[in-house]
């Protein structure tokens, strides 16, 4: 069983992913390093739990 706090991590994710899809590679790029800027430790974090959300189809 998930925990609600997993979920909106999840959620928020699978959202941000969504986001993302409808942007220009690079649009995409352009808010992941403003994303690593802003915060790093959670951007860090970002790679971790979700390593397909910086990869692209170049």
């Amino acid at each position: 069983m998930k925990s609600a706090c997993f979920e909106r991590v999840e959620y928020g994710v699978d959202a941000l992913i969504e986001l993302l899809s409808t942007l220009t590679i690079d649009e995409q790029l352009g808010v992941m390093l403003e994303f690593e800027d802003a915060s790093p430790d959670k951007f860090a974090q970002l790679l971790v739990d979700a390593p397909q959300w910086t990869e692209t189809n170049c």
